[in-house]
């Protein structure tokens, strides 16, 4: 199994599986890394190493913990593709936000990490929405977000930076809800948003048949560039 620590759940009646990648040293800040719906799969684990190398202390927690604990899936297999939709369908994006709600106060406390930003992927695109708008998290992240649309209504609570990453031919969300968000957001004071013309959901992935290069490294490099800004 991927995950390789533990943290207490928000109500503490139980523990919630992560996978942690640590800096040599003391790390400059923490990074909650949200999965896609297929798990701490070994993309997101690379996602990890990669912040680790970059000083921070990284923590993808096992979204998926109450129903399905341990799953890593691969986007590329049909099969695995439909198990993660099921996934996604048994999700409860409220319980989820308790969970990133004790991931930050796990890496603030038992860590002793002061600033903890989030950066998340589709599903986890929709929770660093969420986040922004809902905990005290520094800074966050979303890449194809899914359904955020939707949640526009939250966005008057976003106190802290947010940035999103927008492909515009994500086929999960599409030409209407993509106007939607920017018409919601474009104006917001801590919002930035970035369009990727032509790209398609998943094109940041680490691995597989749907990451783009070229678009990869430039949503990648914007968002280091925010986080070191806004974790500092």
């Amino acid at each position: 199994m991927a995950t390789n620590t533990q943290f207490p759940a928000y109500n503490g009646s139980a523990q919630i599986p992560a996978y942690v990648a640590r800096p040599a040293g003391k790390p400059k800040a923490a990074i909650i890394v949200i999965p896609e719906i297929f798990g701490v799969n070994p993309g997101i684990q690379q996602k990890c190493e990669t912040w680790a190398s970059e000083g921070y202390l990284a923590l993808a927690p096992d979204i998926f913990w109450r129903f399905a604990p341990g799953i890593e899936l691969d986007p590329d297999v049909p099969e695995q593709l439909q198990e993660a939709f099921d996934y996604f369908g048994q999700y409860d994006p409220d319980l989820g936000v308790q969970d990133i709600e004790a991931a930050i106060r796990h890496l603030r406390g038992a860590e002793s990490v002061s600033k903890v930003g989030l950066v998340g992927y589709c599903l986890g695109g929709r929770m660093a929405y969420m986040a922004a708008a809902r905990t005290d998290i520094d800074a966050s992240v979303g890449y194809y977000g899914v359904m955020i649309d939707q949640m526009l209504g939250e966005s008057h609570a976003i106190a802290n930076p947010l940035m999103l990453h927008i492909p515009t031919a994500d086929h999960f969300v599409g030409p209407e809800a993509q106007a939607a968000i920017h018409a919601g957001l474009d104006d917001h004071p801590k919002v930035t948003l970035h369009d990727y013309a032509g790209l398609d959901h998943g094109f940041a992935a680490e691995m597989g048949d749907r990451r783009d290069e070229a678009g990869a490294q430039l949503a990648d490099a914007r968002t280091r560039e925010f986080l070191a800004a806004n974790l500092a």
